[in-house]
């Protein structure tokens, strides 16, 4: 659908116009995930600087949820349970992109005074829904970051393995299996 005020008439999907390593997983992407998913993830990195495992979640997050509520752009209440605290916070500028529930548009909040978790809740006019990360993708993010903080430290080699970690994640997880519903 059209969105007045919107600025592209369509999202490249070729992968000639994009950085080697995401190049790499265009095609695969969009053939697993559709085109849909590619323009709000890639769009997400765009936004949030870089390729980043929390914010690719919460792209992939908000589509999910989008599908689950039938809900078009823009017409979601989301209470995010990430915090304010990178990396974790991330997430949240996935789950803006993807839903268009800004913090401009006043249409997300963020829970600060809990434990951060990757999940949200997601309310329309008739419906609501509350989403984690199922604890076997956390416990692989949080082994596989640790393994590398533990091999480079903070060095540019550390922020190079996070980076092929989320495009791994990116590539591998598919949005419909990675969340479960909280009740």
């Amino acid at each position: 659908m059209m969105h007045q005020n919107h600025i592209f008439k369509h999202h490249s999907i070729d992968p000639t116009l994009y950085v080697a390593d995401i190049a790499s997983i265009a095609i695969p992407a969009i053939h697993r995930y559709g085109n849909e998913e590619w323009q709000y993830t890639t769009l997400t990195c765009q936004l949030h600087g870089h390729v980043g495992i929390y914010s690719l979640l919460g792209a992939k997050m908000g589509l999910y949820a989008r599908k689950q509520m039938k809900a078009e752009p823009y017409t979601l209440h989301v209470i995010s349970h990430a915090g304010n605290t990178p990396p974790m916070s991330c997430f949240n500028d996935g789950l803006q992109v993807a839903t268009g529930s800004t913090l401009g548009h006043g249409l997300i909040e963020i829970k600060s005074n809990t434990q951060p978790s990757i999940e949200a809740e997601f309310m329309s006019s008739d419906a609501r829904l509350h989403l984690r990360l199922k604890q076997e993708y956390y416990e692989i993010i949080h082994n596989e970051v640790a393994l590398a903080f533990a091999r480079y430290g903070e060095e540019v080699a550390y922020w190079q393995q996070i980076r092929q970690l989320a495009i791994k994640y990116w590539l591998e997880w598919n949005r419909d299996k990675i969340f479960e519903r909280v009740e």
